[in-house]
């Protein structure tokens, strides 16, 4: 089985050519054995909740975080394909936060 990290970029099976982005905090999926990830789109301009991205690897598109599915990795058949940099995890980070903080 893979380990997945907080900002691992990866394919599900039966989604061909759409990559997602591992959302989930390290410590949860750790503790439950699954994540949630966020659609990697390519052509959707950057906004609050659309966050351009660009893998160490060279994967690259606009991360829609209002999107967000929880996963279990076992079942769905993931693989990774790359991975954010730090500074690209804390952006996609903080607006999926946004989304469910108080007013």
């Amino acid at each position: 089985m893979n380990e997945f990290f907080q900002g691992d970029i990866i394919n599900i099976a039966g989604f061909k050519k759409q990559l997602f982005v591992v959302v989930s905090k390290n410590a949860f999926i750790k503790a439950t054995g699954i994540f949630h990830v966020c659609p990697m789109i390519q052509g959707i301009p950057a906004g609050p909740l659309h966050i351009l991205i660009k893998g160490k690897k060279g994967e690259s598109g606009t991360v829609i975080c209002e999107q967000i599915k929880a996963i279990d990795p076992n079942a769905r058949g993931c693989n990774k394909v790359d991975r954010l940099a730090y500074e690209d995890i804390m952006n996609v980070s903080d607006a999926v936060q946004g989304i469910f903080e108080y007013d």
